[in-house]
């Protein structure tokens, strides 16, 4: 039995609630996964039942809210996940943003959706050294939970979550603990990020370009609608001639759009549509 009482209501208006906020979708197999994170905020604020919670939100949402929305979203990443787009990034994107660049001496990448930061710091890792010193390259990180965010921008791992990185990334990018149960990222790299609470579905304050957009394992949470209102958003923010977008493995466009071209393997080349 559970310790206290869930609704097909009350699993309803926490869905409409956070669709309404960020576009995420809530299917019914999430609800045990809502069920017991939101327990946790019902015991944290000393309320007896989901109906007293619900009520409590809309009374005292400016405080509360941010702590509902950060229990709903789900974080799971890792250090150069899905390796073969830092390998396209290095190898094919790269040289073409240099010579395309060249003369602006500007670079730009936006990390949609960054989690705990192994992302943006993946990207760094990547762009870091490939530039010449006098190049202004920077890795715009945004998330909607703002507890990840804090965490990214500390930049502290434990040795389970670096566990994917050679010897070479760690002794270069990172300083171990003297324990070593630690990895904190050198300064050097976490000055190419700057990190930013923001809302996908709210206005971007960001004018751009840029000249790539990881939005990866994001899109699987929106429905049709919104996901083409993000692509459409990406399409705006991406450097014209050379500007591409990465999505998650799970993830898809639609085919009728005809203002990407697919490469394969979730990578997209912004391009006019005809």
């Amino acid at each position: 039995m559970k310790e206290f009482p869930f609704t097909d209501t009350d699993f309803q208006k926490v869905s409409e609630k956070v669709y309404s906020a960020c576009g995420i979708v809530l299917g019914p197999h999430k609800r045990e996964m809502v069920y017991s994170r939101l327990a946790r905020r019902i015991r944290a604020n000393g309320l007896s039942n989901f109906e007293d919670y619900l009520a409590f939100l809309d009374s005292s949402s400016e405080q509360e809210f941010s702590h509902f929305i950060n229990a709903i979203t789900t974080n799971l990443t890792s250090f150069f996940r899905e390796s073969h787009h830092f390998d396209y990034l290095k190898n094919k994107l790269i040289p073409k943003i240099k010579e395309d660049n060249r003369h602006s001496r500007r670079v730009r990448v936006w990390s949609a959706g960054c989690s705990t930061g192994e992302e943006p710091y993946s990207i760094a890792m990547t762009v870091a050294g490939e530039f010449p010193s006098d190049w202004d390259v920077k890795v715009l990180a945004t998330d909607l939970d703002s507890n990840v965010l804090q965490k990214a921008s500390q930049g502290i791992y434990s040795s389970q979550s670096v566990t994917g990185l050679d010897d070479g990334h760690l002794r270069k990018w990172f300083l171990k603990s003297s324990d070593g149960s630690q990895y904190r990222v050198k300064d050097q790299l976490k000055n190419l990020i700057f990190f930013k609470r923001l809302n996908l579905l709210e206005p971007w304050p960001m004018r751009g370009p840029f000249d790539l957009i990881f939005c990866r394992n994001v899109l699987i949470y929106f429905d049709k609608e919104t996901k083409d209102t993000l692509f459409d958003g990406y399409h705006r923010m991406l450097e014209p001639t050379h500007g591409h977008l990465f999505i998650g493995h799970s993830e898809t466009m639609s085919k009728e759009r005809c203002d990407f071209k697919n490469l394969g393997k979730t990578m997209y080349k912004r391009i006019d549509a005809a």
